[in-house]
This record gives structure tokens, sequence and C-alpha cells, in this order.
């Protein structure tokens, strides 16, 4: 049984590109839902349409076809204009500003939402801190490492307090070392903040250690073909790496994904 209340829902979601003979089927159909809280990982080959569906979902495209829902919950604060859609989108190009200061970058959605600025300010420096981030409030993205560059991208983000976060391979352009320390720092951040995000990934690793629920996509176009549930409680740590069921699940993961990345 789904959760009855689910915070996003996509129902018969399909995609196309181009006209007449052209046509390119991205997308679908396809059918999701994941419950308030929950961290679901999108797994499936290059081109199966898993980031035009976090682009429907961000409300960056419109699906050709199907719907997709979600659900919202009143802003606390009534000074504060609600976005049109309730999402905080993150890149594995990190989409931050270069002209910007790393606070200013922080703080760039709460101005969008005309939070008061010394508000603005303490939460973006609150966020700062959280991230390790605090030494370079004043910082402009170029003199940051790609991983503290994510690390403002993610703080921007959660700075708003966003419904659903998505994110879009958020950590593939970077090392294999820093890459497990981001994600060990985001596996606690999301467990603290319990935000519902959905995260697409080309690693199985990252999607066993990160999710409540596996998905696997199939090829163009990307349907859900497989859901697994990585058997970790929570509150859990990147130390599942070294167990026997992490192994076995990305053994079983990659069989189900396979015959969907070989070309045709």
């Amino acid at each position: 049984m789904g959760d009855p209340h689910p915070k996003l829902h996509a129902t018969e979601l399909t995609r196309t590109f181009g006209r007449g003979d052209r046509t390119v089927r991205a997308l679908g159909p396809l059918d999701l839902s994941v419950a308030p809280g929950e961290f679901v990982c999108l797994v499936g080959p290059s081109g199966c349409g898993k980031s035009t569906f976090l682009r429907i979902a961000g409300g960056l495209l419109r699906p050709s076809t199907g719907e997709l829902a979600i659900r919202t919950t009143p802003a606390p604060d009534p000074r504060l204009r609600r976005v049109a859609r309730p999402t905080a989108m993150i890149f594995q190009d990190y989409g931050i500003y270069d002209w910007k200061t790393v606070q200013a970058n922080v703080r760039f959605g709460l101005d969008i939402q005309r939070m008061p600025r010394r508000e603005a300010d303490a939460r973006a420096r609150d966020w700062l801190a959280r991230m390790g981030l605090a030494d370079f409030a004043s910082a402009y993205p170029a003199t940051l490492s790609g991983g503290m560059r994510q690390r403002v991208a993610i703080a921007r983000a959660l700075a708003v307090e966003p419904e659903i976060l998505l994110m879009d391979e958020p950590f593939a352009a970077l090392d294999a070392q820093l890459r497990v320390i981001l994600q060990d720092e985001l596996l606690e951040l999301t467990q603290t903040t319990r935000t519902t995000t959905l995260f697409i990934t080309h690693s199985l690793e990252e999607a066993i250690v990160l999710g409540d629920r596996v998905l696997v996509m199939s090829a163009r176009p990307g349907r859900i073909i497989a859901e697994r549930r990585p058997p970790f409680p929570r509150p859990r740590s990147g130390e599942v790496r070294s167990t026997p069921e992490f192994t076995a699940l990305k053994s079983e993961l990659w069989e189900l994904l396979r015959p969907e990345a070989v070309p045709a």
C-alpha cells in the first residue's frame, strides 16, 4: 500500500520532444508516489528521462500527457510569498551565481520570498555554519573548490525550507573521495531535516547509501521497472557500505539495470 497522502504523485506522466517524424518519446508513461519525508533515488541509463522528470517536478518543463501533483502546506510565516512550486533544485553544475558572495547566494531564494533582510541574513548564516562555510560568507564562488561550491548550492536550496528537494546528480563532477564525504554529509543533513527528496544518480552505491527507496528506470522512454528498499534502518551512516547486504543489493540492482544500459 502506498502513502494515502503522498507529497508528490505522478500519474501516467509522459514527455515528448519535437514534432512529426522527429518526435522523441523521452519519458513515460511514469507513475510514482513519494511520501512526506521520504528520500527516493532514481537510477537508470543515460538518456532515459530521469532529468526530464525532475524538471517537470520542479516546474521547469510541462508534461506532454498525464499529471503531477504536489501536496503543499501553508507557509508558516504569512509574510512570506510562496513561489509557484514549493521545490528547490540542485544541479550537477552547482547553479550558483559567480557575481554574488557565498552569503548572497544562500540568501537568494529568501530574497525571492521577500523575507526581511535581517531574518534572511540570519538564516543564511545559520546554513553556512551547518555546511562548514561560515568563514567564506564574503567569498565569491570562483575562489571555492568544487565541493565547497556544491555545499553552497545545498545550503541555498535548504535555506528556503522547500517542500521537496530535487537533486540532479549533484556529486557527479566531484572526485571519489569528496563524493563520499558529501554523501555522508547529505545523509546526516536530510535525516535531521526530513525533507522529502528526489535524487537522481548513476551511482548505485550512492542510491543505496542515501535512499529509503531505489527506483530503477528503463531505457528511453523511461518507465519505472523495479523498486528496492535498502535494508538499513534510519538513522544510518556511511558504514553500511561495508556490509554484505550493501554488496548484495548493489549486485541485484546492477542485474536489473544492465539490460537497460546496453545499447539496442
